[in-house]
């Protein structure tokens, strides 16, 4: 019901827009009513019903999210604009369909109860806008509307300086001839104006309801789990992301992680905690999501979590890819299998590079600061990357089990305790005997390998770090594109490899999965869980979003040029890690 009424809403918004700003043709029946009704209303009916409108265009969204805000507002406008499109164009027909969909809302209004969505300043100068390049062109349509009552022919230059005044109230220089065409103009683009202007105050000085954030109580006890259940899933950790809010089951045993982004209640990896209260936090999750009417998602669970939330929730999962994961015991440079990746190490290390793997704990508070400066300098993108397989800090004075491999030059004569510092990767505890990649950048001038090079140093440390295995990075569509390339591939998995391979100039995807292979991984399946098939655009909408691939440029206005600020900061996603031609490396070896 929700969806029939906001598409009936759009319908009537659109014929209330086209009411008031297209001459009336008027029944002859009603020519009575309209000598009766005094000469200025009719063009202020006008001006009404445009409004009256363009605002039922702007609910229709929200009427299809059930949201109580928007049913009210709509309970509110479908009667006034059915009054005055009867004013002005003296017809039953807008009337009756209001009346209709009116009848409608009032009888289902129990289906309108989701909660408001965060909110910030920034909608209120999206809204200005979009509202005043909306209200540019719709002004442009009602001044060319009466061509038979414009005085000479004005050029477009004209027509736009006429709705600029028209918006603001003023006089402008195209002049009409008899009727009331002069009023309905002038009142239709004041009355645009106006309600660009009081929209954008609304949403300016309303009441603030930022998006949920992790507190400190919240990370304690994400902590706690994470003491008892964190080697259960490598992606445990990014849980910790302060970006994020979280629903705990009822016995408080197990958690779930999200973020709201575009109407999209975002999860990623497994729940925290006891698996078997992974139903209980799993139901809290939905219901939050059906309280603000908010698309239910997850990005990046293992097989056993996609099972479980499949299970609970009766929603589908899509495999999305696989995870890299190396066990240390078995990781050995030697044999043809890794020639390449030992002599591209051998020849870093003649080239007099070495490297350190530490615990953060075990770092000075001046080498924290030149890691932190590193990365912010190396990062290839201005927006921040990173989200379901980041934790968007380095140093944290509460992530001193996270470990940091460094690769850097001591030049002749060079007093850092660093050197010349040319590579980083950060790594989270796993549990209590594992690590997961999360940053990993580089010196662009620095010699090819880099990252080989401290990957192989990491997991030559790893046994006296107690470290028994390693996640690297995450490879989207993996068994694509590795059956793909097989001898005997049918046509249909060879097209879908082919579309992978074209798409990875941009989203590195044929690379990621290359690099990964190099150190001889276990693969192990990662899946998307979603509500339905149609859901799947603004799921992968959102997903972009949230790892940084889709920005919104508004807030660039005023930032600065480098991403937000280093507590809310996110760190490349393992998308987006390697460097950007990894070829280029396999080359050089």
């Amino acid at each position: 019901m929700p969806g029939l009424v906001g598409t009936a809403v759009t319908v009537v918004g659109l014929l209330d827009v086209a009411a008031g700003v297209f001459p009336r043709f008027q029944h002859s029946r009603l020519r009575a009513v309209a000598e009766v009704i005094p000469g200025s209303t009719r063009p202020m009916a006008a001006a009404v019903t445009i409004c009256a409108g363009v605002l039922l265009l702007l609910l229709a969204h929200g009427l299809k999210r059930r949201k109580r805000r928007a049913w009210r507002a709509a309970v509110f406008l479908l009667p006034v604009g059915a009054a005055a499109q009867f004013v002005y164009r003296h017809s039953y027909i807008g009337v009756v369909i209001a009346v209709a969909l009116l009848a409608l809302l009032l009888r289902h209004q129990g289906e309108f109860k989701a909660l408001p969505d965060p909110r910030s300043r920034w909608k209120a100068l999206a809204n200005f806008i979009l509202m005043s390049a909306g209200s540019i062109g719709l002004g442009l349509v009602i001044v060319n509307a009466h061509p038979s009552k414009v005085v000479g022919r004005p050029g477009l230059y004209e027509q736009i300086a006429h709705v600029l005044y028209g918006l603001v109230g003023i006089e402008g220089p195209i002049a009409y001839s008899g009727g009331r065409a002069d009023w309905i103009v002038g009142y239709s683009l004041g009355a645009l104006g106006m309600l660009t202007a009081l929209t954008t105050i609304y949403l300016a000085f309303r009441p603030e309801h930022p998006a949920a954030r992790l507190t400190v109580d919240d990370e304690d006890k994400l902590r706690e789990l994470l003491a008892k259940h964190g080697g259960r899933d490598s992606l445990g950790h990014f849980a910790l992301r302060r970006d994020k809010a979280v629903v705990f089951s009822p016995s408080g045993k197990a958690a779930v992680t999200y973020r709201v982004i575009s109407g999209v209640m975002l999860a990623s990896g497994d729940p925290i905690g006891d698996v078997e209260a992974w139903p209980g936090a799993i139901e809290r999750f939905m219901a939050e999501a059906k309280a603000h009417s908010w698309t239910p998602a997850v990005v990046g669970c293992s097989e056993t979590g996609g099972e479980v939330w499949t299970r609970e929730t009766g929603l589908d999962a899509l495999e999305l890819g696989d995870e890299a994961i190396v066990d240390v015991k078995d990781f050995s440079l030697t044999g043809r299998a890794m020639r390449n990746v030992r002599q591209m190490v051998k020849r870093i290390e003649r080239n007099g590079y070495t490297t350190q793997v530490r615990r953060v704990a075990d770092l000075t508070e001046e080498e924290l600061e030149q890691v932190r400066g590193a990365a912010e300098a190396w990062r290839g993108t201005d927006t921040e990357r990173g989200f379901s397989m980041a934790l968007g800090r380095v140093g944290d004075p509460g992530d001193g089990d996270c470990i940091i491999a460094t690769a850097h030059r001591v030049e002749e004569g060079d007093t850092s305790p660093f050197g010349d510092l040319k590579a980083i990767q950060h790594f989270v505890p796993w549990g209590k005997d594992g690590m997961s990649l999360e940053l990993m950048r580089r010196d662009r001038a620095a010699d090819p390998g880099m990252n080989e090079l401290l990957i192989v140093a990491s997991l030559e440390a790893a046994p006296a770090l107690g470290i028994e295995k390693v996640s690297l990075n995450f490879a989207m569509f993996r068994s694509a594109l590795a059956r793909g390339e097989r001898i005997g591939a049918g046509p249909v998995l060879r097209m879908w490899r082919s579309l992978l391979v074209f798409l990875s100039r941009w989203f590195q995807i044929e690379s990621l999965y290359k690099f990964n292979a190099k150190f001889r991984p276990r693969w192990e399946p990662r899946f998307m869980v979603y509500r339905t098939t149609r859901d799947l655009p603004r799921i992968g909408f959102a997903v972009m979003q949230a790892e940084g691939f889709v920005t919104l440029a508004l807030p660039r206005l005023f930032a600065g040029r480098r991403g937000p600020k280093p507590e809310r900061g996110c760190a490349h996603t393992h998308l987006s890690a390697v460097p950007a031609r990894p070829e280029r490396e396999v080359q050089a070896a």
